[in-house]
Formats: C-alpha cells, structure tokens, sequence
C-alpha cells in the first residue's frame, strides 16, 4: 500500500511539474475569471470558488525573490522557482535586491511559472521599495522624502513618482512600498526623514500626489492600473510617528480627536483624492491594542468611516511581533494569525510566519473560512485591477533606455535645488562671488561622501555628485580648492580636524559639510566589497537615522560640534551646509557661524544643486516643513498647536508668561515650520476676499493679494495660507494650514496670487465626536512662514 501511494505521489509531482499539467483543463481556459470583458466583482467570486482552502492562503502571503540567482546562462534555475512555490503561488513577491535589469530576467522566470505551472495560473504581485527611487542598483535616486517636502512642490513630486513607476514597472515590478504618509511629530524618530512634514494638510499633498503619479490619475485607477504604473502603498496606518521618547515601533499615546485631525487626516486624502489600492498598518500599539490587531483602526475606523477599498499589507514581521517576545496579546503564532485577521491584516509579509497556519486553523473550526475568503477577494481585486490577468511580464529588449534616463537625471536635480533650504545669511555671504575669491575651503565628512537616506541601495560615490565634485565642476580653474575631511560622522576620532584647519587658513570662505549617515538596505554585502562605500564604511560610521535608528540628541553626531568650533576659530567665513534625515539643534551654530544651509539628503545630483545655490546660479526657495527644536527639551515642539501648549512668543531674554513657559529657555522653536529664506525679498501687500461673510454650506473663501519681488535676484517664493478659529467649541490649533503656492518672480516683478480655502476643510470634530463647520469668527491669514504672518483679515461664518 505504501509502495502504491509513494508511485501516485510521483505521478502527481510528475504532472504538477509539467509545462501543461493535465490539472489546467479547457474548463480553466474558458473560465470566467479569465475574462477580461467580466466586471472584476465577477471575476474574483468565480476564481475564489474555484481555489482550495491551500491556494486561498497561499494568496494571503509574500514570498521573496531574493533568494533566486542568475546561472551562468543568464537564466534562472527552474528548479529554484519551484522550490519557492511548490506549485502553489503566493499572494505578493518580494522583489530581489539587485541590478535593475537582472531583477526584470527573475521577475520574467517567475511570472511565466506562476501562470504556467500553478494550477489556476494566479500570478503575484511583485513588490519593491520607491520611497525616493525604485530601489535597485543603477535606477535613479531622488532626494530622500524630508527634501521632497521642502520643495512644497506637489507637482514635482508627481513627476518624480511618474519615473518611480516607470523605471520598476520595467523590472516586473507591480507594487511599490510608499509613500510615508506620517505626520513628523518627534525628530528623535529615525524616519522623520522619510516623511514629508509636521503638517498633515502639506503631507496629504505631497503623499496624494506621489499616488496619483505612481498609479495614474484617480478617475482612472477606479477602473483599472494603468500599463507602466505601480499600486500605491500608504504607509503607516496608525499614527505611527508619534511614538513616545521618538523610540522606533513605541507606544502612542494619542486621543481620538488628536488622531483623527493629524493622523488620520492624510490617509483619507490618499483613499478620497487618490483612490490609493494598499494600506499598511503600523508596527506601534494604541491605547493598549497593537493596529495590525486592531479592529477598530482597520475595519472600523480604515474601512467604514474612511471608505478603504484595497487591501492591507502588514508591515514586514509585525504579525509575528503580537506574540510574547514583542506585544504579548497572543502566546503562539496561531492565537497571533487569527488577531491579525479578525483585526484587518489581509496579507502577511515578508512570508507566512503566522498565516501559514490558517489552513489548520479553519479545519479546526478555530477560525472562519469567511474571513480568509474576505482578505483573498481583496488581494485579487488589487490584482485584476493591476491588470495582471491580462499583462504576462517580459523584460524589454532595451530597459536601459527606460531606466536612469537624462530626464530623470535632470528632474532629480530640479528637486534637489527645489528642496535646499537657506536658513541663514548674515551680510549677505551668499551666493559666493567666483570673481572675489581665490580659494576655497570644502571641508566635513559629508564634503566628499555620498549620502541618499533610508531605502537607498548605495553609498557609492560613483552613482552621484559629491558636494566637493559639485564645487570642483563649478569653479574650474578659477577658484582653488582645498579640501580636508576633518572627521567621520559618528566615529569619536579628532585626528583629521588638524588639516582641516590648515585647509581653512589657506582658503578666502570655507563651505563646511557636516550631518549624518543612513543604512545601505541589506547591508554592506549587498553591492560587494567594502571598498565601495568609499569612505563611509559602516564599521566607521554606525547608521545616525533611519528606520531603527532614534536618537536621543539633535546635536550633530560624533565630534562634529569640535571640527565646527575649531573652523570657527580660524575666524575665515563659513557656509555650514547640513546634509542629513533629521532637524539639528544648532543654536550655538545659528549664534556663531554667517550662513547655513539645509540641504537634507538631495539624491544623486544633490552636489552640484548645492553648488549652484552657493554660487548663485539658483536661487534657494525651499522652506522647513517641520519646527527645528532650539533642544531636545522642547519636543513635541509644531506650529499646529493648542493655545495652551506653548508660552510666550518671544525671544530668549524678554519678559515671559507666568506660568507658561522654561525657566532658562523659551518655547519657541529656534526656526519656525514655512521659514526660509532667499537671495532676494518679497513684499505682500493689498489682501482681498471674496466676501467678508459666508455661509457654513458655502464651498470656498477665495483669496488674493499681490507679491512683489523687491530684492536683485529673480527667485520664487512658498507663499502659505493660514487659518485660525478665533472661538470654538473645542480647543483648537493657533494656526492651521490650509494652502500653498511656490510663485516664481523676477526681480521688480509683481504678481496677483490667487488661492481658495475650503470652508468644508474648517470644520472640527466636536464634543460629540462629529466633525462640524461651526458658526463665528475666524482670522485668514497669508504668511512667509507659520511665524511670518504678512497679511491677514476676520471673517464670518454664519448657519
């Protein structure tokens, strides 16, 4: 009897191996999923019928490619596929962690087995990170997302995802991980540089439009992803960047109004504005329930009352993470599986840690079929609407022609120059003057070192432009250029700031490059000897921000503050220009140095938009989208906040507020979210309104006023409008953003500035928990910055 079984089991391996195993009927080539004419409600009910309890939660998983090699041929081993999925197929793949145009040959091999050699010919979808690039070797890196925000240009951003799209979707790829759509509220979290701002309006702006340029225009992705588009991902669900002491995956301790107002606001923007088809839930806990078991932020609240149609991927390992050595709600990976289910966590990545018990647990009456059939209809939905069924993958004959393109160089440039922050500039130090100068000083760890932020596969200087490069092709000859790296970024080493001072004494101007340095994903092995990270080995230089790498101080890591201070001493000019993911407390820096510069990480071209900036030849216009703390001792430190949270406006010295304020330090921020400065001025002037009375079902206040380039350069600047509720049932914030537009102006040039605040966007959720436009007064105001308010007048809001 065992003899015959073993010979059937044969036989069956034998056939389920076939190129046309005998499984794959004509009734499956006639089925109704394969329709592509059937409405996709139509589709999924008929394939869901057709699958056994085993290919539904095969469905409910990620299996990763990374495993998978190139044989000497080029090819992949058909075997290894097959070892992955055993016949059966998965739910999403993890995309390998290589060179572009090797990931499309796995990315082929592995479609073309999923849909020939799995009995229902299911293919997966194939996932990568794109939070400011595809992430594979030789694609085209963008400013990290902090820097995308600072350009508050949406459409930019629009652009930049577009080439996101473009660039995977021609190595297979199906789905990317991004956009972060956190609401930054403590800089001591590593992956504030992953998020755009402490503003939730300004973050659903940007986050809405890098969806709406990965998937395609919302009107469109109701019906279907476009060809050379990716299904977004909105990530975090679950106010996941408020995590108390800024501890990565710690406890949030928020109120539902607070949630729902800054936490909750983007993501129904990304459902509403962007049709986005993917939510990932967060890693934290709250109120005591850990979200990706949480019924309420998922089904409730994600589901009923925002109108999230997609499907949730967990984030990677945190169903697991319910179990007793993280949450401790569930004492196995079983209990962990189902919390997860019931809670909304439709898929589980990176691989079946917990779901692949599913099956057991159903046929033992633990668990309801119901609900895995309910998470499989909304993967397959993702998946017919990506139009996968109907788009078998094949590598182009020419990729490279798709990927890293001269437009893309140029746009990633365009960013970076968007993005560059000037923060200070003392007796007009800047821009540089070639014909005044003879030497120049560049000198820093980060002077010579490329850094792009987290999700970055490299830190080659060979994949971008240095500042010391960007400098260097500038100047030419005309200028000479000592440079000096003084010290590592966290590395307590002294030893170089000794020829950084001689390099600083024999120069006219130094350009000091100091900041930090992030994680290559996958670590050094990944893109080969160690010798390719150049100077900035991670033996050297621990990770300073980054998912999992929090910090308890924003002061400048390492022995940076020294190399600063003995540069300073050399009593030569210095432009201190911060390449890093997270604000830094330098008051001693804003007190002692003449001009700063933020630059945060500025992708592949971010050396010579540097350079262009110091020199002149751009003009910096972008502006903080999160307060910089003057210490640590003022987090959580934002412009949005109650009357109550802070003291006193004032500088340090001047008469404070009994009661409201530090006994040696003011609760102003040392600069204020919007603030930015430029080579030239801006004059506002001459507001106007619509009307000065509205009714509580009006649509929009329409405003106007006129800018005015007053200085000698031409420039641009982020003009910011602002609101306030003047009395409301509720505590509400001093300032609220509500609209933005970067206005491009020569000098002497005016312009009329047209923009509309939707009144329906006024509202608060009152003590009855309803969201409600409340009669009265409010003040409108136009600004330069949160703290730089130009113009602004009352109105009223009547029934």
């Amino acid at each position: 009897m065992k003899i015959i079984k073993f010979l059937c089991s044969c036989l069956i391996a034998t056939c389920f191996n076939c190129q046309d195993f005998a499984i794959k009927s004509s009734s499956l080539e006639n089925a109704l999923y394969k329709d592509p004419s059937q409405p996709v409600e139509k589709r999924v009910k008929d394939l869901i019928g057709r699958m056994t309890l085993e290919e539904k939660v095969a469905q409910m998983h990620q299996v990763t490619l990374n495993g998978l090699v190139l044989n000497k041929n080029g090819k992949v081993n058909d075997d290894d596929i097959e070892t992955l999925f055993k016949g059966i197929g998965s739910g999403t793949v993890e995309s390998p962690f290589l060179n572009y145009a090797d990931v499309a040959t796995i990315s082929e091999a592995t479609d073309r087995y999923l849909r020939n050699k799995t009995r229902l010919g299911i293919p997966a979808i194939q996932i990568a990170e794109g939070l400011h690039g595809y992430l594979a070797f030789d694609t085209t890196i963008f400013p990290q997302a902090i820097a995308l925000g600072s350009t508050w240009e949406p459409e930019l951003i629009k652009q930049m995802s577009a080439v996101v799209a473009k660039e995977a979707s021609a190595s297979g790829v199906d789905q990317a991980l991004s956009p972060v759509f956190d609401v930054i509220r403590d800089p001591r979290w590593g992956r504030t540089e992953e998020s755009y701002s402490e503003d939730p309006y300004l973050v659903s702006k940007m986050g809405v439009a890098f969806v709406n340029g990965l998937q395609g225009e919302k009107e469109i992705t109701k019906n279907g992803i476009p060809e050379g588009k990716l299904m977004a991902t909105v990530k975090h669900f679950g106010a996941y960047s408020a995590p108390l002491g800024g501890i990565n995956l710690g406890v949030v301790s928020l109120g539902e109004r607070e949630l729902r107002n800054t936490h909750y606001y983007p993501v129904k923007k990304a459902i509403d504005d962007a049709n986005v088809y993917v939510v990932m839930p967060s890693y934290n806990e709250l109120d005591g329930v850990p979200i990706h078991a949480n019924k309420k932020i998922l089904r409730d609240v994600l589901r009923d009352e925002l109108g999230f149609k997609g499907y949730t991927f967990s984030d990677y390992e945190a169903i697991d993470m319910l179990t007793s050595y993280f949450h401790n709600v569930a004492k196995t990976r079983d209990e962990a599986g189902i919390m997860a289910l019931k809670g909304g966590t439709d898929l589980e990545a990176p691989g079946a840690m917990t779901y692949k018990n599913l099956v057991t647990l159903v046929k033992e009456g633990r668990l309801e079929e119901s609900l895995i059939n309910q998470a499989v209809s909304r993967i397959l939905t993702a998946k017919f609407k990506a139009g996968l069924f109907e788009r078998p993958y094949s590598k182009p004959e020419k990729i490279e022609e798709i990927v890293h393109t001269y437009e893309a160089i140029k746009l990633s440039r365009t960013l970076a120059e968007e993005s560059i922050i000037l923060l200070k500039n003392e007796n007009n130090l800047l821009p540089l003057d070639q014909t005044k100068i003879k030497s120049i000083a560049v000198i820093g760890p980060n002077a010579d070192q490329i850094q792009y932020g987290d999700y970055s596969a490299t830190k080659n200087k060979a994949t971008g432009v240095t500042i010391l490069e960007g400098i260097k092709s500038l100047v030419g000859k005309n200028v000479k250029v000592n440079y000096a790296k003084g010290t590592h970024i966290s590395k307590l080493d002294k030893s170089g700031i000794v020829a950084a001072v001689t390099a600083a004494r024999e120069s006219d101007v130094v350009v000091l490059a100091i900041g930090g340095t992030h994680k290559v994903l996958g670590g050094v092995g990944w893109e080969g000897p160690k010798s390719s990270f150049e100077v900035d080995d991670e033996t050297l230089n621990p990770p300073t921000g980054g998912e999992g790498y929090d910090r308890t101080s924003l002061r400048p890591p390492g022995v940076q503050s020294e190399l600063i201070k003995a540069i300073h001493a050399t009593g030569k000019p210095i432009v201190l220009v911060m390449v890093h993911g997270r604000p830094y407390s330098i008051v001693w820096e804003n007190e002692n140095l003449p001009a700063i510069v933020e630059t945060w990480y500025n992708g592949e071209q971010g050396g010579n938009a540097i350079a262009d900036v110091l020199f002149g030849n751009v003009n910096p216009s972008g502006k903080l989208t999160l307060s910089v703390p003057r210490t640590v001792g003022q987090i959580p430190v934002f412009y949005n906040h109650q009357p109550s949270h802070r003291g006193f406006y004032g500088k340090p010295g001047t008469i404070k507020a009994p009661g409201r304020d530090y006994v040696f330090e003011t609760p102003v921020p040392l600069f204020e979210f919007g603030y930015g400065l430029s080579y030239t001025t801006f004059e506002y002037r001459n507001l106007k309104l619509d009307k000065n009375s509205y009714s509580v079902n009006d649509d929009l206040i329409k405003v106007s006023f006129e800018l005015t380039n007053n200085g000698a350069y031409d420039g641009k600047e982020v003009v910011q409008l602002y609101y306030n509720d003047i009395y409301s049932s509720v505590a509400t914030p001093v300032k609220i953003l509500k609209g933005f537009k970067k206005i491009h102006l020569k000098k002497g040039e005016t312009k009329t500035v047209d923009l509309e605040l939707s009144i329906q966007e006024m509202g608060l959720w009152n003590t009855e928990m309803k969201y409600v436009v409340e009669p009265g007064e409010f003040n409108i105001m136009i600004g330069a910055s949160s703290n730089d308010i130009r113009l602004n007048e009352r109105i009223d809001i009547k029934l």
